[in-house]
């Protein structure tokens, strides 16, 4: 199943998602490990040193291997080059899924051994002076999302996302991409504000989105949580010994998490689990079409040179019965 992690700068987002993806790798699932923020802290909270979270190789600078790939045999698509971030896949599109060795896997993921399990993680890269214009951070992130829309999950797979901090997920379809969403929100104003525009976005895609509340110190804070954000506060989590000492770069066991929140990211896991079950298939490629339909209006025609729209195979369902083969 896809999930994503999303709050405001500082909220601690990255560091639930990376406890959330420890939690899993414990279990021993199969996880997919995305840092598609535009400050790349996931593979440190995972446990990488500065220097080796530096040299993860970065998805934006691999854009045509990815599009090469992914494009395979597909007749709608002319060439990677007439591929954007929203290109969905159609017959003759090669897909990725969660438990196989691939090109683009090879190029893109480094396997992280955790507690017991491993993940593949995977970095958009950087921002840097370089990102500033035309070429704009989007464009790094836009290969996560085109990962996203040609990768088949099953039930007992994961696929995990730390995204961009704030709102700037709305700028694509990205955030529609997901069987479920946890924002991560600080008992604060400014905490809760990114949460009351996400809900919105939420409930016109149909995205399914739940709170997590993080650094909550006492009923006060819960109190301040659930006035603000009802029936959607899933868990709280609070202070912890184990997150200070992984911060410091000398992680405990897994095992030695504090029961409170270790529980929380358990209700995390089976929330997600049952997210599964109630996914469409038909609409998560409806809305695939959608938003890459609007992108080749505003920008992608124009800049492909070609009627991208013409890329769309109005047979093909992500997941469903057309699912093309690798």
């Amino acid at each position: 199943m896809k999930i994503a992690f999303v709050g405001k700068g500082g909220s601690g987002k990255t560091t639930l998602s990376s406890l959330f993806i420890r939690c899993l790798a414990a279990a021993g699932a199969p996880v997919i490990a995305f840092d598609a923020d535009i400050n790349q802290h996931l593979g440190t909270a995972l446990g990488l040193d500065e220097a080796e979270a530096a040299a993860l190789p970065a998805m934006g600078d691999r854009l045509p291997l990815i599009k090469d790939h992914l494009r395979g045999s597909n007749p709608r698509i002319a060439s990677a080059e007439t591929m954007i971030k929203t290109t969905p896949p159609g017959d003759g599109s090669r897909l990725l899924r969660v438990r196989e060795s691939n090109p683009v896997y090879d190029a893109c993921a480094r396997t992280l051994e955790l507690d017991g399990g491993a993940v593949r993680l995977m970095v958009t890269g950087p921002f840097s002076d370089a990102d500033l214009g035309v070429a704009c951070y989007h464009s790094k992130t836009g290969a996560v999302e085109l990962c996203l829309n040609h990768l088949v999950d099953g039930r007992d797979e994961y696929v995990v996302v730390d995204m961009t901090a704030g709102s700037d997920s709305f700028a694509s379809g990205m955030f529609t991409r997901f069987d479920i969403t946890f924002l991560v929100a600080e008992p604060t104003r400014r905490g809760v504000s990114v949460y009351r525009q996400y809900k919105e976005y939420a409930r016109d895609f149909g995205v399914e989105l739940k709170v997590v509340g993080n650094k909550v110190q006492g009923q006060d804070d819960l109190d301040f949580l659930r006035a603000e954000v009802g029936d959607d506060l899933l868990v709280t989590v609070g202070h912890s010994d184990w997150v200070r000492a992984m911060e410091k770069g000398r992680p405990p066991r897994f095992d030695l998490l504090e029961e409170p929140n270790r529980h929380a990211l358990d209700q995390l896991r089976t929330v997600a689990d049952s997210a599964y079950e109630r996914r469409d298939t038909e609409r998560y490629t409806r809305q695939m079409v959608h938003f890459h339909l609007k992108n080749a209006q505003s920008w992608g025609n124009e800049r492909t040179g070609v009627d991208l729209a013409a890329q769309v195979d109005p047979d093909f369902v992500l997941g469903g019965s057309a699912t093309a083969p690798v």
